[in-house]
């Protein structure tokens, strides 16, 4: 039998969960008002003599009501049908007047700055943030079960992205550009033939990734190798034209040097046409594409000369910045770029060390790219190396039915994370204690995402063409349905993790780097790692840990646990907890050191996972910066760079950013006060808690704040 829920999904009949629901009710009253198990048992097999194969789920709550009058247990069918009122009145209770009315009030700041990336007062980017109210109300009141939304919000786990729960869509990919490219694809009901040139190929590319990012809620990573095959064409092209116009008038040196300066010309144009689109284009949920470039050379790759131009030239490009509406370079936020460091080019003397010198340059004046190590990744991923997605989680590895690794055309379903301190703080440092209730958690926290998993079942490949018919991640018949690329490990579906420094030192008195806490907090991650593990055998899902790059989830399970726990010393007092496994900021320890000891993470958190250093004054410490990049190459698989210096994304200023008469940020520069837009850094007398100023003539700042 099917039940057919409230949101009109049909599930499986479980007779468990009627059991489940008397009980709870049989709590609240005395002992000769309980059903015994017999009454249950009676119950459940009249509902199921019936023999229907479709019932809806207020039908059965209807008969049990009435089998438990007939059994002339009033009190208990009482409670039941209290139970049922309260949980309807939940269900259509409005909880989103408040924040919408706030948002274009511009009152409701937790939503107009949750998401750095969009413009809550453009009116287009407020019409999405008000569905992403609506969706998240439907998703708390009627959407997941009770106890999933009590989770949320009591800071147990993240139900991430609830905002775009509503709709049959996904987190985030790796777009299948390659087949895009060179097999066409549709956009609009338009046919996009093949490029012929380099130029035209980054036009296309930049189109398919606004219509890739409309129509999923996370990000997407595109492989640049790609293209290289499209400077080739570009490079055939303009020699058969001169060559046609001028052979036996001009030298075949001649020629080529003409070529060349073309070609250069046209890689630069198709650069700069890819930069401008991606941060000129609005996707339809009212933000810039979150879009990663990934610049990787591969040593086999029939086009590695053609794509080392097109990777030095993204470099250069990206070192140079866009201009604002001021006309002063600053540092785009897209496309993100991620660097592969490999034999070739790791700055041992390899032929392309030139363009990870270019790079260790870009990274020390506009922070990027971020690095890859080809040489950890193919150690921990069977071989492989590939870009991690948008939201920076990893896919796991994939063979198609010919045995090949696959990795371009899959996405992650959706993300749950879960709040490690908070189980700490509950346990007080009785390990059986916190075993038992992670294991509980985890559960709950499974429970969550196969909640992500259901809401995608059954989706046809009309809801997104440019996804599913014509080549971003499949090529499916109209009408056809999603569900083989949801199973079989081919997407991967990810558990989140906060603030394994902070259950640490919650359970042991130490923090991870040392002996004792470094043991604890390795078999912790071993176990969230086998977890993942048994779901993925249990469910035939592609489970996998992630390391969340979630910076405001911190600071919300932080704030949660405060209110609920009190200050807890260097837990909740400071205002944060660290990302995943990361080392906190205050702990001292140099930069070399930390990425060494945060690799032995990254490799059991195989999902997902960055780690990142922080270093002052980045354009003045070219060496050090290329020296740790060296160091990332044999040591740790993912990293980035931060600096801590002041720095303002508006107008490009780096001198000390000052706070004013009202106590806000502000760049002296440009006047910018949008603390999402600036790097802050202050440290004046070390103290860490909430930060204040002093209401004296100076004003000095009272605390190392860091927003990025």
């Amino acid at each position: 039998m099917k039940v057919i829920k409230r949101d009109g999904r049909a599930v499986d009949y479980d007779r468990q969960k009627i059991k489940i629901a008397i009980e709870k009710a049989n709590q609240e009253v005395s002992r000769k008002e309980k059903a015994g198990k017999e009454e249950i048992n009676s119950i459940i097999e009249y509902i199921e003599e019936l023999g229907k194969k479709r019932m809806l789920v207020e039908d059965i709550q209807d008969i049990i009501e009435e089998k438990l009058m007939e059994m002339e247990k009033f009190e208990l069918a009482k409670k039941y049908i209290v139970y049922r009122y309260t949980r309807a009145l939940v269900r259509k209770q409005n909880t989103t007047d408040e924040s919408i009315l706030g948002l274009i009030r511009k009152t409701n700041k937790e939503l107009m700055e949750e998401n750095s990336n969009k413009n809550a007062i453009i009116a287009s980017t407020q019409r999405d943030l008000i569905a992403g109210e609506v969706s998240k109300d439907l998703t708390k009141r009627i959407l997941l079960p009770e106890k999933i939304t009590k989770a949320h919000e009591e800071g147990v786990l993240h139900f991430h992205d609830a905002d775009y729960f509503l709709q049959p869509i996904f987190n985030c990919c790796l777009i299948n550009i390659g087949d895009m490219l060179d097999n066409g694809t549709v956009m609009n009901g338009k046919l996009i033939e093949s490029p012929k040139s380099f130029q035209v190929a980054c036009t296309v590319t930049t189109q398919i990734i606004a219509a890739v990012a409309s129509s999923q809620y996370g990000g997407q990573s595109v492989n640049l190798k790609h293209l290289g095959k499209y400077v080739r064409k570009s490079y055939n092209k303009f020699k058969k034209d001169l060559e046609e116009k001028y052979k036996g008038t001009l030298s075949d040196d001649v020629i080529e040097d003409i070529v060349q300066q073309r070609l250069k010309t046209e890689v630069a144009a198709g650069v700069q046409t890819m930069q401008y689109q991606i941060n000129t284009l609005m996707t339809t949920n009212g933000q810039s594409p979150f879009v990663t470039l990934f610049l990787h050379l591969e040593k086999d790759d029939e086009y590695i000369e053609e794509n080392a131009m097109i990777i030095e030239e993204v470099l250069r490009q990206r070192y140079q910045g866009i201009k604002n509406e001021k006309g002063v370079y600053v540092t785009p936020a897209f496309p993100k770029l991620i660097y592969v460091l490999d034999e070739h080019n790791c700055l041992k003397g390899g032929k392309y060390d030139y363009l990870t010198e270019l790079a260790v340059k870009c990274s020390a004046k506009r922070m990027y790219p971020d690095y890859i190590s080809a040489k950890k990744m193919r150690e921990n991923y069977e071989g492989n190396v590939f870009s991690p997605m948008g939201c920076r989680s990893f896919l796991s590895p994939w063979k198609d039915k010919d045995g090949k690794y696959k990795f371009e055309g899959r996405f992650n379903q959706g993300v749950v994370s879960i709040n490690l301190p908070q189980i700490g703080i509950i346990a007080d440092k009785d390990e059986d204690k916190f075993w038992k209730l992670l294991d509980e958690r985890l559960e709950l926290c499974k429970e969550a995402l196969m909640c992500r998993h259901y809401a995608l079942l059954g989706t046809t490949s009309d809801v997104s063409p440019i996804h599913w018919r014509y080549g971003a991640i499949a090529r499916l018949e109209a009408g056809e349905k999603i569900d083989p690329l949801l199973k079989n490990g081919y997407s991967t579906i990810s558990l989140g993790y906060i603030g394994l420094y902070e259950l640490t030192k919650l359970m042991k008195g130490v923090s991870h780097t040392t002996e004792e806490g470094h043991d604890f907090a390795i078999r912790v991650m071993k176990h969230l790692e086998e977890t993942t593990n048994k779901w993925k055998k249990e469910t035939g899902l592609g489970f996998g840990l992630y390391g969340t790059p979630a910076e405001s989830l911190c600071y919300r399970f932080a704030r949660i646990d405060k209110e609920r726990f009190g200050s807890i010393e260097d837990i909740t007092d400071k205002g944060y907890y660290t990302n995943s496994y990361h080392v906190d900021v205050r702990e001292h320890i140099d930069a070399f050191s930390k990425l060494k000891f945060e690799s032995e993470f990254q490799k059991l958190s195989s999902g997902g996972a960055i780690s990142y250093v922080e270093i002052p004054n980045m354009s003045k410490n070219l060496k050090a910066l290329r020296e740790l990049v060296k160091f990332i190459y044999d040591n740790i698989q993912y990293a980035e760079f931060n600096t801590k210096s002041d720095y303002c994304h508006v107008c490009g200023f780096d001198g000390e950013i000052i706070i004013n008469d009202y106590n806000e940020w502000e760049c002296p520069n440009c006047g910018n006060k949008d603390h999402s837009k600036m790097n802050v850094t202050r440290r004046t007398c070390g103290y860490l808690g909430e930060n204040f100023w002093n209401a004296g003539k100076t004003k000095e700042i009272k605390a190392r704040v860091t927003h990025l």
